[in-house]
């Protein structure tokens, strides 16, 4: 019985390393982006997908054929989400700037974003996933991206004021 034991765990452990080793970079990229935080000083990225991957492992055979970066996707976006407003919604809380390529975003505004863009999940997925109303999901979704595509206003050079037109 102990020897049958120790085979399943050690299967297990390297089917979780494999799926590791697969899917670890996407989801830092993932909870970097979340995040706002620069690529190369992420703690809090870090420790989004550290609990992600410690939620999955511990759900690892309960999975019965569901794939585990779903799981682990989830989990990192509830997580985050659950969060963001102790983070930065709450009263008198510490905030850090956000820095990070998505950083002129809000915290909901990156989630919806990271999931619809960044990871191709559903609009209707996306908002059972975070129990908004799909249409909130889109119209949130399309607002960020409408703010990553309009240039910030440059305010450190002088505008030039208009020629006026010579006869």
């Amino acid at each position: 019985m102990r020897d049958r034991q120790a085979s399943h765990n050690a299967r297990r452990a390297r089917e979780f390393q494999a799926f590791v080793a697969g899917a670890a970079g996407r989801l830092l990229h993932a909870a970097t982006l979340l995040t706002a935080e620069p690529p190369d000083d992420n703690p809090r990225a870090r420790r989004l997908l550290a609990l992600s991957l410690a939620h999955t492992y511990a759900y690892w055979d309960r999975l019965h054929g569901e794939d585990p970066y779903d799981r682990a996707r989830q989990y990192l976006a509830t997580r985050f989400a659950r969060g963001a407003w102790h983070r930065y919604g709450g009263p008198g809380r510490a905030r850090r700037r956000p820095v990070g390529p998505l950083s002129g975003l809000t915290a909901q505004e990156r989630l919806i974003l990271v999931l619809r863009l960044y990871e191709g999940v559903a609009e209707e997925q996306a908002a059972a996933l975070l129990g908004l109303p799909v249409e909130r999901v889109r119209t949130i979704c399309e607002r960020a991206t409408a703010t990553l595509l309009r240039p910030p206003a440059d305010r450190s050079r002088p505008v030039a004021e208009p020629k006026a037109a010579t006869p």
